[in-house]
């Protein structure tokens, strides 16, 4: 097992400390290779925050309760705030290398909120990069040499770190509305463009590679509403222009707008419209094809 580490003021002591804004008490890695394993159990937590990254491997978290057990990989950074449940584990055939870093102060709450790090987040992905590991390892020097001003250097590179994190997450948050974004207007067009064919929306979520259940409730959060009454609007809103300028058959013009059954679609049409198609002809008529 490799390790090395540095403490603020040489004490291995964990502390609490509101003097300043931000405070870095401690930082460190490991590295198991032959050790079989690296327990850590703490049912009351820390006093100070504490950040995991792991970069290689995986490890064992039990968040919350020692009974859960979930399988962090590399890549993924992992947040304890004070006094929360902390037990885990290192394993040497998982070849897991952690970096981590203990921080205090009277505005942390708010200095991870301004980086996009939220309350509830404890485990989010940074992806593994040689960056990441520069700091914790600056980190590390600086607590071990002590040089001029290095606790303020500490607070520089633990900001350096946050500004990363908040880069990703909020790619992250970007690159996931555009997606969205992009398939629920795809789907939105190929509704508009086949909305009087026989589409299936099980047919058409499983063609783009999504689960239904998925593709409607996206669909509706982006859209405003589902799939289906999408469709159906688009169907009565056409029926009703074909109605006004044309002389078509009730029956003719349910199916032009995709409803070969006419009691059907007169049926659909007064749901929607509070009359049925004919009835809303004649209104039509009697107002001189004005609007209705």
């Amino acid at each position: 097992m490799y390790i090395n580490s540095g403490y603020l003021n040489r004490s291995h002591v964990a502390f609490k400390d509101k003097s300043k804004p931000l405070i870095v008490g401690s930082c460190g890695t490991y590295r198991l290779y032959k050790h079989p394993r690296l327990p850590t159990y703490r049912p009351r937590g820390r006093v100070d925050f504490q950040m995991i990254y792991v970069s290689a491997g995986s490890a064992h978290f039990h968040f919350d309760h020692a009974e859960n057990d979930t399988v962090v990989t590399a890549g993924n950074m992992v947040l304890f705030r004070p006094k929360e449940f902390q037990k885990y584990e290192y394993y040497a055939e998982d070849q897991t290398e952690v970096y981590w870093v203990h921080f205090t102060g009277g505005n942390v709450t708010n200095i991870l909120r301004s980086y996009g790090i939220k309350d509830d987040m404890r485990v989010f992905y940074m992806g593994t990069s040689l960056e990441y590991e520069r700091i914790f390892k600056r980190m590390i020097s600086e607590l071990q040499q002590c040089r001029a001003d290095y606790q303020e250097m500490l607070v520089l590179l633990l900001n350096h770190l946050f500004i990363l994190i908040h880069r990703q997450v909020t790619k992250r948050h970007v690159l996931k509305n555009e997606y969205l974004e992009y398939e629920m207007d795809a789907a939105a067009q190929y509704f508009n463009d086949h909305y009087n064919t026989n589409i299936s929306i099980d047919q058409y979520a499983k063609s783009r590679g999504m689960s239904v259940s998925w593709f409607i409730r996206n669909f509706k959060a982006c859209i405003g509403t589902t799939p289906m009454q999408y469709i159906v609007s688009i169907r009565i809103t056409n029926a009703q222009a074909l109605l006004e300028t044309t002389t078509y058959p009730v029956a003719e013009i349910g199916r032009i707008v995709g409803y070969e059954n006419p009691l059907y679609f007169s049926r659909i049409f007064h749901k929607q419209k509070g009359f049925s198609p004919s009835e809303y002809r004649k209104r039509i008529r009697k107002t001189d094809g004005s609007e209705f």
